[in-house]
């Protein structure tokens, strides 16, 4: 029975239930920039490049089919991906750099040491 209350503990840990939440999100997320980029980022590329379709992109060697624009697109939708990650990880830095409380005093014994500490460097120095 232990190891079942082991793993239940572990299962519900706050940094286990946040990373399957971060998990769930990012894979959301990811659906959506990969939509963007193949829907409507790569058909504007295409057009300004002259009206190449990335999808149709393929290198044949013998009967093998190397599907490059394909490759290409999901380089596009990595960098998009971890540019939007960036920026936010930034702003969330941002927003818990001034939500950090200023360092507290030390407490009166540490000072009362440091002095002493001090005196007693001076006296040796004479």
């Amino acid at each position: 029975m232990s190891m079942l209350k082991e793993f239940r503990d572990f299962a519900v840990k706050g940094n286990v239930v946040d990373l399957a939440v971060g998990v769930i999100i990012g894979a959301a997320f990811g659906k959506i920039v990969s939509s963007a980029v193949e829907d409507m980022v790569m058909p504007l590329v295409g057009v300004l490049i002259g009206g190449l379709d990335f999808k149709g992109l393929v290198l044949q060697v013998g009967a093998a089919k190397i599907a490059y624009g394909k490759f290409l697109q999901s380089c596009v939708d990595f960098v998009i991906i971890a540019w939007a990650i960036f920026l936010g990880v930034k702003l969330i830095n941002r927003f818990r750099s001034k939500e950090e409380p200023a360092p507290a005093a030390p407490p009166r014994q540490e000072v009362l040491l440091g002095e002493i500490r001090d005196l007693l460097k001076e006296r040796l120095a004479r």
